[in-house]
């Protein structure tokens, strides 16, 4: 089993946000500053609101705390309420910016009333976990095994194709609990994108999205819920974000990527993921790296995105945003790891660079703003 880090994501998520919503609180006051209702203040500050992917949440809240240290004029926060509210509340622009796991597809870019730029700042991995008693040894699954066991059409843990897989491993005469998400997420959309590209009987009969018809199984709601269902029942498989079953010390299954290799996934092999992929990622950044080509690629993977108005209507505000994520995809790489988050491979950075270069307000360049 990975050990990669133990102190809880949860925990530090919580403690962050105790941290930053303390100085959003306590700011305007330190500054002699009032806010007015456009988020600039009379004294220099710029207050931001974002919301959106719960996946990011502990890292954006490190961010935040970190960066509020050094630029105290900048008062930021982001609110962890899921993918799905995050698109559907900056298309509305009742926040500054807009959180999402899940790339936003043309219909729903259409919706928004002007051009949304997706930022890319870290990547994370959808990994496979199980809870079978007497077996110690780390699990693997090549792609059509793993597949028609969340099809339901291998059903025992000793089917000859499991121990295909894992020939020395002693797989016990028992069935399999399929456990899945049973609310909308980013999670699922991830998972469930990997399974259309490597099955063609998966896509045709049950698809890609947040949310989709399982053909067996059980449900569990968010991260948590399908991680406490593996974890208390004996003879299941779930699929959670890697810190999910890190911090509950579930083993985590190896998978067969496109290559033929069976990959752990560990940060390194999330980042080549990316980077094994970047010939194919448009100039948009709205991409799926999911079984991604070459030797050490994890092939369940994915960037989370910040959104962004390419016009920004308050200069002020548009110029604080730019400049945070700036920092964020520059200095704030060096707290993705302690937090179980891949960074950025160097050519997406330098693309998310070419695109805060390209946020205006009023036809001005906001990052040569001053």
């Amino acid at each position: 089993m990975i050990h990669l880090r133990k102190t809880s994501r949860a925990t530090t998520a919580l403690l962050l946000t105790g941290v930053v919503s303390l100085a959003l609180a306590c700011s305007p006051a330190r500054d002699g500053a009032t806010t007015t209702s456009s988020g600039a203040a009379t004294g220099g500050v710029v207050r931001l609101q974002g919301a959106g992917a719960t996946f990011p949440n502990p890292l954006y809240q490190k961010w935040l705390s970190e960066y509020g240290k050094t630029n105290a004029n900048a008062q930021i926060d982001y609110q962890s309420v899921g993918s799905g509210a995050g698109i559907k509340q900056i298309q509305e622009q009742t926040i500054d910016f807009g959180g999402t796991d899940k790339p936003m597809n043309d219909e729903e870019l259409k919706k928004a009333p002007g051009e949304l730029l997706h930022i890319p700042t870290v990547l994370g991995a959808v990994v496979v976990t199980y809870n079978l008693q007497g077996v110690t040894e780390t699990l693997s699954f090549s792609p059509d095994v793993l597949t028609d066991i969340f099809l339901g059409k291998i059903t025992k843990w000793n089917d000859a194709r499991i121990k295909a897989d894992n020939a020395t491993i002693n797989l016990p005469d028992a069935p399999i609990t399929v456990v899945h998400r049973s609310d909308g997420s980013g999670t699922t959309a991830v998972f469930t994108d990997y399974l259309s590209k490597v099955s063609p009987e998966w896509k045709e009969k049950v698809s890609t999205g947040v949310s989709v018809s399982w053909p067996t199984g059980q449900g569990g709601k968010g991260n948590e819920g399908v991680t406490a269902q593996v974890k208390a029942q004996p003879n299941t498989i779930g699929y959670v974000e890697l810190a999910y079953a890190e911090q509950n010390k579930l083993p985590i299954a190896r998978l067969k990527n496109k290559a033929g290799q069976f990959v752990t996934p560990t940060l390194d092999a999330v980042t080549a993921a990316a980077a094994e992929s970047l010939a194919a990622t448009p100039e948009d950044m709205r991409v799926s790296i999911t079984d991604a080509a070459g030797a050490s690629a994890y092939p369940i993977a994915s960037y989370t995105y910040i959104l962004v108005y390419k016009d920004q209507k308050d200069a002020a505000k548009g110029k604080a945003l730019v400049d945070f994520l700036w920092w964020a995809v520059h200095d704030g790489e060096r707290y993705t790891k302690d937090l179980l988050y891949a960074p950025l491979p160097a050519e997406v950075v330098r693309r998310v660079e070419t695109k805060l270069n390209s946020v205006t307000s009023g036809g001005k360049a906001l990052r040569s703003a001053q």
